[in-house]
């Protein structure tokens, strides 16, 4: 059975700096939860219309993340009170590439997502208060926030692919592996065999990648990584807006279960 690795091969490559020309002013973000036989039957449909990003040889990267918020979980607990307006705040190591940034999301109250960091050394990923430029960074993106009151509280870890359509009007990314552990109660857990994909497109133009998930009936799932991990690894936190969420996790897990082993999942 072909997996994901043998498809990659296949397909055209796109370096970083390429990669850098893919400027989507006007876009729309869409992200989508399916499990890791779906999404190689979704690369087969589409490996002809698109590059895949290579970076020294590998198509496939690791990327390491810290979440931080404050002690009574205010980052998280306006997510899960559906507040529009919102913050995340993490230092990510992009492993393949030896980098560290510091980086802050803005949700705006239109549901706007914009993203500011600042490269930072190792020592910024083990302690966010190690450096006064980071403090300096942080300070301005989060004025509402008190910097020595951030803590440590999820880390994740996970692999991702990201592909760009010939035409250079979206861009998806696709994380499997995906891992969680709770700095504060230890907890560890993850979500695989499901694969997280995001996809980000010019609002004027037609996605192959969209219509071919429509093929595999798979549907549009909004979710955070942080809050996800949080919830899974604290059932003390509030969280009656993830609960469906987490349902549906599980309901995909059974299903890919159920596909292998009643052999429905050959390609």
């Amino acid at each position: 059975m072909l997996n994901i690795n043998d498809i990659l091969n296949g397909m055209m490559p796109i370096s970083l700096d390429e990669m850098s020309t893919v400027k989507l002013m006007n876009r729309i973000d869409t992200k989508y939860v399916a499990d890791d036989l779906t999404a190689t039957k979704l690369f087969l449909l589409i490996k002809d219309e698109y590059y895949v990003q290579e970076i020294d040889g590998k198509r496939i990267a690791r990327y390491d993340s810290v979440y931080y918020d404050t002690v009574d979980n205010h980052m998280y607990i306006i997510h899960q009170d559906k507040k529009l307006k919102r913050d995340k705040l993490r230092v990510r190591n992009y492993v393949d590439t030896g980098t560290y940034f510091c980086e802050v999301k803005h949700k705006n109250n239109h549901g706007r997502t914009k993203k500011k960091r600042i490269e930072v050394g190792r020592s910024v990923f083990e302690d966010l208060k190690s450096d006064g430029k980071t403090r300096e960074f942080v300070e301005n993106q989060l004025p509402d926030y008190d910097f020595d009151g951030f803590m440590r509280k999820l880390s994740t870890s996970f692999e991702r692919i990201t592909i760009v359509n010939k035409g250079k009007t979206e861009r998806i990314t696709v994380d499997f592996n995906v891992r969680f552990h709770n700095f504060e109660n230890g907890n560890d857990t993850g979500i695989a065999p499901l694969v997280i994909m995001e996809l980000k497109r010019d609002a004027q133009c037609e996605s192959r990648f969209q219509k071919a998930l429509f093929e595999l009936r798979v549907k549009p799932l909004s979710i955070s990584k942080y809050c996800i991990g949080r919830a899974l690894t604290d059932k003390t936190l509030k969280q009656n807006r993830f609960k469906k969420k987490i349902i549906k996790l599980e309901k995909l897990k059974k299903l890919r279960e159920y596909a292998v082993t009643t052999n429905n999942a050959e390609l």
